[in-house]
């Protein structure tokens, strides 16, 4: 036994260790895609073979043989992989693209490092129902899924298990124009019936990194960067019905544009996309906000998402900056609802984006460059006194310049340097803003340690001029074990990168150590199991004062059966000091020490029935009856390998919540009050895929919060509470609801059609808190309110310009 174990302890480490080489051959016959590999030239050299389990077992043999071929041409690289299986196991369930991940499915994927940087990559996967899911990795394993690259893939099931063929053109890479080319190539099989995934190079999961893992690629020898032009134009049309002031807003929908695509060497591409529209996007998950701070919503625009991975690595970047409902638009509804004699006539809520450019790429030196350009419209409201007739134009929004430059130099092994810039410039007497980065990373060169930071500085012009900086610096382990990460951040009081960027408040002095010991490879009754603690320590930046404490510990458990549990405290111990709850610079409020517990986990999702679970509770000293209990459970159910739902669930009751309320007419101090606050949400979703190519989507949600005010109380100069008379007409009972439904054709490659309906609950509609009480009051209210509703189609054709450039010779000749 002890030599058994001895052998298998080598065999891991080697695996761990050495790095493959895959010796590629040209071909002068490209192979048909058809899933046959039948052709001669696909034999001429040896496959890579024995792939290595990942997942669940690392270190052990794949269960399952996969062998791999490649070959390449002056236009493209061809991929030819046999997966060895019972073909009667193999999962098979349709899924929408990019979307193979925790699905009931087999894939094989193709990872390639064509700049030989162990940073970025490129990975196309291909499922068993042949439906496609392109990646671009970045950095610590960041994985952009809204970029779509334009290949072909074709899956044939065989007796011996299933098999598929790739032709992957080189307009759908980046790579230097050098005579030999060096790049890293990895492969990865996944089957679904055992969650065991398998590389050909080993990933160790005990060593940072992903990409840095690769094997080698070997033997690509002149091939040369191709013209990079396509276009993507857009025509789309519906029909809207909104109510507003008592009736409905009926409007046609009529828009068309385009997005083009140029490779302007063989580096770098220019994505700009002409008269944008936006339209037929996810709604945002909308909530009754009592915080100090603002919502962060997930960006839903691909042009927004797509290749963006540069210009978000500073974390500068929140594209939902461009094109937001105009500053000015609450101002003239508000205007409109405290005088009856004003009608309003126009008034945009979402700004009008005129075009946006990407300029990005990593030249041969490993230097990456980003230029993002957008100008959005200036807007306009239209409103109109009812007693003298006169219309006036209020501008809601300056014509406005947003721009981001990035300049990444990646270095040996993982390490980098990063400089960004970021500009809003208006039109007018509004304030520009800019920002500019220094961030670096820096490993050594066993990748076992880090040390990583920025320095930034942020500058604001007008009336109220403002200057700030914000500088980190971090202390890393890694890989290992146990690993570690201490941390000081600094934030000046006037720091603001919020044109363009997002912070929920700056002014902040903060230390924090995180530490955590992780068993990556099964144990006896353990997959994999892992432990962490933290402790953030934060105090006001100007004037420096302590502001609070915080520590925390999980627990996470991956079981043998693909179940998963994870143990979770947190605690703020002591009195707090809030310098931002009240909204008031300079006024400081003592929050309750808390201390919460709780759980989330999961079961095997790979049965037709899944099941999330996820619970807490909180409590604080200060007051009796100030429970805070919060749970959620999520259900989704396959009825076939093409139709599945699921549906969320879940709320939370806060007995003992305290924070702003109002400000005082009088003299303009705030006014913090005990509320109980419920929040309850619903999510409805469904996937009805009828090809690898047709699909349709479906999501609605409810959200509802209701607050009820128990007591207020003024604040004093130490920030302590101090009673006051009640108050009413404060309590909230807020209602969000909406229905996205997409039906989605991708009729040949790059091109598609998608058509769309929507439905939502209009914001400025409520309901009586005191009338509609419980939740399914409130939702069927919401449900029967008037409703705004949508349809719109649109047409999206891929055009290649050396397609059509062929095309055109051949019809002169």
């Amino acid at each position: 036994m002890r030599i058994y174990c001895l052998i298998l302890a080598c065999l891991i480490s080697f695996y761990s260790q050495a790095q493959r080489v895959f010796h590629i051959q040209r071909t002068q016959n490209p192979p048909k895609i058809d899933g046959l590999i039948n052709e001669a030239d696909w034999y001429l050299k040896n496959p890579a073979d024995s792939f290595v389990n990942v997942s669940p077992n690392f270190g052990k043999p794949a269960s399952k043989r996969t062998r791999v071929w490649m070959m390449y041409d002056d236009e493209a690289l061809y991929v030819a992989a046999k997966m060895e299986d019972d073909p009667q196991k193999i999962r098979k369930q349709l899924t929408a693209r990019d979307n193979e991940q925790r699905q009931d499915v087999d894939f094989f994927s193709v990872l390639l490092d064509t700049y030989n940087d162990n940073q970025n990559a490129f990975q196309f996967t291909v499922t068993s129902r042949n439906v496609q899911s392109d990646v671009r990795i970045s950095l610590s394993n960041q994985r952009d899924y809204g970029w779509d690259a334009v290949w072909e893939s074709q899956v044939r099931f065989v007796e011996e298990g299933w098999q598929v063929e790739i032709k992957i053109p080189y307009i759908s890479l980046r790579f230097s124009k050098e005579a030999l080319q060096q790049w890293g190539v990895n492969f990865n099989r996944f089957s679904r019936k055992n969650n065991e995934s398998a590389y050909w190079n080993p990933i160790d999961p005990n060593v940072a990194g992903f990409v840095n893992q690769f094997g080698n690629l070997d033997g690509i020898q002149n091939i040369k960067p191709p013209l990079r032009l396509s276009f993507l134009p857009y025509v789309s049309s519906g029909y809207r019905s909104a109510p507003e002031n008592g009736s409905r807003n009926n409007e046609w929908l009529r828009s068309g544009g385009m997005d083009v695509k140029w490779g302007v060497n063989e580096s770098f591409t220019l994505d700009a996309t002409l008269v944008p529209d936006f339209g037929q996007v996810i709604s945002d998950n909308t909530i009754l906000n009592l915080s100090p701070y603002e919502v962060r919503f997930q960006e839903n625009r691909p042009f927004f998402t797509e290749g963006t991975e540069l210009f978000n690595k500073a974390g500068l970047f929140y594209s939902r900056r461009i094109g937001l409902t105009p500053q000015g638009y609450y101002a003239v509804k508000q205007t409109a609802a405290l005088d009856d004699n004003i009608e309003v006539i126009k008034n945009p809520g979402v700004t009008q984006l005129i075009n946006a450019v990407k300029f990005s790429g990593r030249n041969k030196n490993n230097l990456g460059i980003g230029v993002f350009n957008a100008i959005s419209s200036s807007m306009n409201a239209l409103i109109r006194n009812k007693q003298t007739g006169v219309t006036e134009k209020i501008q809601t929004a300056p014509l406005t310049n947003y721009n981001v430059f990035v300049l990444d130099q990646a270095l040996k092994g993982r390490s980098s340097i990063t400089f960004t810039n970021t500009s809003v410039l208006r039109d007018g007497l509004s304030p520009d803003a800019n920002v500019s980065a220094f961030d670096f990373a820096l490993y050594d060169n066993k990748n076992m340690y880090a040390l990583t930071g920025t320095m930034r500085y942020s500058h604001i012009s007008g009336d109220e001029k403002q200057d700030g900086y914000n500088s980190l610096l971090s202390v890393k382990k890694v890989s290992g074990k146990f690993q570690f990460d201490v941390n000081q951040n600094i934030e000046s009081q006037f720091y603001n990168p919020n044109d363009l960027g997002y912070l929920q408040a700056p002014n902040e002095f903060t230390s924090s150590a995180n530490f955590a010991y992780k068993q990556l490879t099964p144990t006896k009754n353990f997959l994999t199991y892992s432990y962490s603690v933290g402790i953030n320590n934060s105090y006001l930046y100007t004037p420096f004062k302590w502001s609070e404490l915080k520590l925390s510990a999980s627990a996470f458990y991956f079981f043998k059966n693909f179940w998963d549990l994870t143990l979770v405290y947190e605690s703020k111990p002591m009195w707090q000091n809030d310098y931002f709850e009240l909204r008031t610079p300079g006024k400081m409020v003592r929050m309750m020490p808390w201390y919460y517990v709780g759980f989330n986990g999961s079961s095997d999702s790979r049965k037709r029935l899944f099941v999330g679970l996820d619970a807490g509770y909180a409590n604080t000293r200060a007051f009796s009856n100030s429970a805070f209990i919060r749970g959620e459970f999520n259900l989704r159910y396959r009825f076939s390998d093409g139709l599945s739902f699921s549906i969320e669930a879940g709320g939370s009751l806060d007995n003992g919540n305290v924070g702003y309320a109002f400000m005082r007419e009088s003299n303009g101090d705030p006014i913090i009050g005990r509320r109980n606050v419920r929040e309850r949400t619903t999510v409805l979703s469904g996937n009805i895929n009828f090809t690898p190519r047709i699909f349709m989507t479906l999501r609605a949600r409810h959200y509802w919060s209701k607050v009820n005010y128990e007591k207020y109380f003024l604040v004093d100069d130490r920030g302590n509470w101090v009673d006051r008379t009640y108050i009413e007409g404060n309590d909230n009972n807020y209602n969000a609801y909406n229905l996205d439904i997409f039906f989605t054709w991708d009729f040949m490659y790059g091109s598609r059609f998608i058509l769309g309906w929507k439905n939502w609950l209009p914001q400025d509609i409520s309901f009586d808190g005191n009338r509609y009480q419980g939740y399914l009051k409130n939702m069927q209210q919401s449900l029967i309110q008037p409703q705004g509703r949508e349809l719109t189609a649109r047409l999206i054709y891929f055009l290649d310009y050396r397609k059509i450039r062929r095309i055109v010779k051949f019809k002169k000749a």
